[in-house]
C-alpha cells in the first residue's frame, strides 16, 4: 500500500493523520516518515518554545518522536496524533526541567539563562516581543510544573482544559499552577501571545 491508495483529507493534502498512523501501525516506513515530514516542524517548535532552548529542543522533539511512533499501538484515536505527539512532548519537557533544576541543585550542572532573543521573532509585533521577554526572562526562575502551564498559557494560547490534558493534571491543579506562576512573574501578560 503506498500514500495515494490511502484516503486523503478533504483538501486531498495527502493521507489523513489515522491513514498513516494505520498505515504506521503496520510497519510502513513511509508512514513514519510523513508523519514526521507533517509533524516535526510542530513538534520541534513546542519543544524549543517550552524548554527555551534549541540543544535541548532538537533531542526532546527526535526523542518524542521516537517514543510515538515505537507506541503508535496505544493511540487510541489515530485523527489524534498531532494532540498526543504535543502531549508527549509537554510531559516530557516537564521531566527535563525537573531534572535539570534538581541537578542544578546538587551542583552537577549549572544553571545557564535563557537566550530570550533566540525565542522571539523579530517579526514579532513590539508589545508582544515585549511581553515575551519578560516572561522568558524569569521562567528559569519557576518550578519545572509552573513554567510548563504558564508557557502553554501564555505563549502556546491553550485552554485550561488542553493545559490540563497535555499536562496530565486536573483542571483545579492547572488554575492553581497559573495562578502561582503568574505570582512569581510579578504581572499578567496579555493573552494575547499567541504562536505565529
Amino acid at each position: 500500500m503506498t500514500a495515494e491508495s490511502l484516503p486523503t483529507t478533504r483538501s486531498g493534502a495527502g493521507p489523513s493523520d489515522a491513514a498513516l498512523v494505520v498505515a504506521a501501525r503496520a510497519g510502513e516506513s513511509w508512514a513514519q516518515q510523513a508523519l514526521f515530514a507533517r509533524h516535526g516542524r510542530m513538534v520541534l517548535g513546542l519543544s524549543q518554545r517550552v524548554l527555551a532552548g534549541r540543544e535541548e529542543a532538537d533531542d526532546l522533539a527526535q526523542d518524542a518522536f521516537l517514543y510515538a511512533l515505537t507506541h503508535l499501538d496505544t493511540l487510541q484515536n489515530p485523527q489524534a496524533f498531532a494532540s498526543w505527539i504535543a502531549t508527549i512532548v509537554v510531559r516530557t519537557a516537564s521531566k527535563r526541567l525537573r531534572r535539570r533544576k534538581l541537578l542544578v541543585r546538587l551542583g552537577l550542572r549549572r544553571s545557564e539563562p535563557i537566550d530570550v532573543e533566540g525565542l522571539v521573532s523579530p517579526a514579532a509585533p513590539a508589545d508582544v516581543a515585549a511581553e515575551l521577554r519578560k516572561l522568558y526572562g524569569k521562567l528559569e526562575e519557576f518550578p519545572a510544573e509552573e513554567r510548563v502551564a504558564l508557557v502553554l498559557r501564555k505563549v502556546e494560547g491553550l485552554e485550561l482544559t488542553e493545559i490540563g490534558t497535555q499536562m496530565g493534571l486536573s483542571l483545579a491543579t492547572v488554575k492553581r499552577r497559573l495562578a502561582s506562576a503568574e505570582r512569581r512573574l510579578g504581572a499578567e501578560i496579555e493573552p494575547k501571545m499567541r504562536r505565529e
